[in-house]
This record gives C-alpha cells, sequence and structure tokens, in this order.
C-alpha cells in the first residue's frame, strides 16, 4: 500500500474527525472492509463489513425494504441507499457505506450491464438537528471479475472521502 492510498487517506480523515465506519457490500464481497483493513490502526475507526450478497440477508440484516427489492433490483439506487443506511444505522457509526452491483462476467442486461455498481454513502447527523443524509453514485466499471470488484471497492472508499470532505468544507 501506498502512502497515498485511498484506504489510508480515508483512514487519516475518519480518524482525524473521530468518525466511525460500517461497510454493507453485495458485489464487493468483503473487498472493502479488507482494504479498510490493511491500514494499521484501524480498528480507531472502523466498526464492521456486512456482506450482504443476497436479498435474504440485505432484508435481514440491513432492513432494505422488499418494496426496494420488488420495484427496483438488488442492483438499484434506493437499494444502494437503504444498504448504506442500514449499515451506518445497525452499527450506530458515523458512516455507512454500500455497494450492490453485477461484477460479471455473467448477469448483466442491456439496462444494467456487467460492471454496473450503486455505492451508496449514509452520514449520521447529530441526534434532532435532521442533518442525516444519504447519497448514491452510479458507475458501470470494465474490466474482468476481479478488476471490476478492485474497482469498485476504491471507487467506494473514494466517495466517503469526498462526503467526508464535503461535510467539513461547509462547516467551515
Amino acid at each position: 500500500m501506498t502512502a497515498d492510498a485511498i484506504e489510508r487517506r480515508l483512514g487519516d480523515a475518519l480518524r482525524e474527525s473521530d468518525a466511525t465506519i460500517a461497510v454493507a457490500e453485495s458485489c464487493t464481497g468483503g473487498l472493502v472492509g479488507s482494504l479498510l483493513t490493511d491500514v494499521p490502526g484501524s480498528s480507531d475507526y472502523f466498526d464492521r463489513s456486512l456482506v450482504t450478497y443476497s436479498s435474504r440477508a440485505k432484508r435481514a440484516l440491513l432492513a432494505v425494504s422488499r418494496e426496494s427489492l420488488d420495484a427496483h433490483g438488488a442492483v438499484s439506487e434506493p437499494v444502494a441507499r437503504e444498504m448504506a443506511r442500514g449499515a451506518r444505522d445497525t452499527a450506530d457509526a458515523t458512516w455507512g457505506l454500500a455497494t450492490t452491483g453485477i461484477a460479471g462476467p455473467d448477469g448483466g442486461t442491456d439496462e444494467k450491464p456487467v460492471g454496473t455498481v450503486y455505492i451508496g454513502v449514509a452520514h449520521a447527523g447529530e441526534w434532532g438537528t435532521g442533518e442525516s443524509t444519504s447519497r448514491v453514485e452510479h458507475h458501470v466499471f470494465d474490466g474482468t471479475r476481479t478488476e471490476v470488484k478492485e474497482k469498485i471497492a476504491r471507487r467506494a472508499l473514494t466517495a466517503v472521502l469526498k462526503a467526508l470532505d464535503d461535510r467539513e468544507q461547509e462547516a467551515t
């Protein structure tokens, strides 16, 4: 890992802001959590990573609604948002991060080709402020299954770092 690796930069930012993170992974199968824990001292900010590969797991562990899964499918913006919120809230963490997508080489459609991913990021505001937020990014990555998973995991960490930076800029 290089000194400027995204997992190190995000870890430093989380530690500096006294924030915690929990992850809900589908298509990345634990890779996001693995990257986060590659950083020594990550227990200062990393709470958990739940691999919720099936729709049943998403419902049981993250409270993703049957309605969202039925209406939009597991690979969708609403499900990514609910996964990120569920990870944040079940862990009582500052940040929730979620990945849901199609890593390939099969499983894609014209509407959702292989490489499609939705990355959800949820932030917990202070109780009573109404400042809790969530956002979702949509990407389509090229490459082998392993390459797509790696790109998704690193983009997911980048999405949290960007959201954290955006919050800090708003506060100043």
